[in-house]
Protein backbone atom coordinates (compact mmCIF):
# COMPACT_ATOMS: atom_id res chain seq x y z
CA UNK A 1 0.00 0.00 0.00
CA UNK A 2 2.60 2.72 0.91
CA UNK A 3 4.69 2.12 -2.16
CA UNK A 4 1.92 4.27 -3.84
CA UNK A 5 1.37 6.57 -1.66
CA UNK A 6 1.26 10.10 -3.33
CA UNK A 7 4.22 12.74 -1.97
CA UNK A 8 3.54 16.05 -3.36
CA UNK A 9 4.11 19.64 -2.59
CA UNK A 10 1.23 21.85 -2.56
CA UNK A 11 1.63 25.52 -3.80
CA UNK A 12 2.66 27.69 -0.73
CA UNK A 13 4.32 25.06 1.09
CA UNK A 14 8.46 24.47 1.24
CA UNK A 15 7.87 20.69 2.03
CA UNK A 16 5.86 17.73 0.28
CA UNK A 17 3.50 16.42 1.95
CA UNK A 18 1.81 13.08 1.98
CA UNK A 19 -1.74 11.97 0.68
CA UNK A 20 -3.77 9.88 2.31
CA UNK A 21 -7.14 7.71 0.97
CA UNK A 22 -10.08 8.40 2.77
CA UNK A 23 -10.25 4.89 3.25
CA UNK A 24 -7.02 4.41 5.05
CA UNK A 25 -7.46 7.41 6.88
CA UNK A 26 -10.61 5.79 8.68
CA UNK A 27 -8.63 2.84 9.06
CA UNK A 28 -5.64 4.69 10.91
CA UNK A 29 -8.67 6.60 13.42
CA UNK A 30 -10.34 2.81 13.64
CA UNK A 31 -6.83 1.87 15.13
CA UNK A 32 -6.66 4.87 17.35
CA UNK A 33 -9.78 4.33 18.38
CA UNK A 34 -9.23 0.65 19.59
CA UNK A 35 -6.11 1.67 21.62
CA UNK A 36 -8.04 4.41 23.47
CA UNK A 37 -10.61 1.88 24.03
CA UNK A 38 -8.39 -0.70 25.41
CA UNK A 39 -6.64 1.54 27.42
CA UNK A 40 -10.72 2.39 29.15
CA UNK A 41 -10.90 -0.73 29.76
CA UNK A 42 -7.54 -1.14 31.29
CA UNK A 43 -6.44 -3.50 28.83
CA UNK A 44 -2.83 -2.73 28.48
CA UNK A 45 -1.79 -5.39 26.29
CA UNK A 46 -4.36 -5.32 23.96
CA UNK A 47 -3.50 -1.33 23.56
CA UNK A 48 -0.04 -2.13 23.45
CA UNK A 49 -0.68 -4.43 20.61
CA UNK A 50 -3.31 -2.22 18.89
CA UNK A 51 -0.70 1.22 19.67
CA UNK A 52 2.16 -1.49 17.64
CA UNK A 53 -0.25 -2.03 14.84
CA UNK A 54 -0.52 2.42 14.17
CA UNK A 55 2.65 2.56 14.87
CA UNK A 56 3.53 -0.05 12.20
CA UNK A 57 1.37 2.20 9.80
CA UNK A 58 2.63 5.73 10.52
CA UNK A 59 6.01 4.06 10.46
CA UNK A 60 5.17 2.72 6.79
CA UNK A 61 3.86 5.73 5.54
CA UNK A 62 6.95 7.97 7.35
CA UNK A 63 9.04 5.46 5.15
CA UNK A 64 7.40 5.68 1.97
CA UNK A 65 7.34 10.16 2.43
CA UNK A 66 11.62 9.74 3.49
CA UNK A 67 12.39 7.62 -0.05
CA UNK A 68 10.49 10.26 -2.01
CA UNK A 69 12.50 13.23 -0.84
CA UNK A 70 15.70 10.85 -0.90
CA UNK A 71 14.88 10.64 -4.60
CA UNK A 72 14.64 13.85 -5.10
CA UNK A 73 16.86 15.20 -3.14
CA UNK A 74 14.62 17.05 -1.21
CA UNK A 75 15.80 17.80 3.14
CA UNK A 76 13.70 16.20 5.51
CA UNK A 77 11.56 18.84 7.31
CA UNK A 78 12.12 17.51 10.68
Amino acid sequence: MTSTVPVDTLPGRRFPGVLIQGDFLHILRGDLAEVVRACERGDLAEAGESAGLLLASLDALLARYSTALEEHQIRRPY
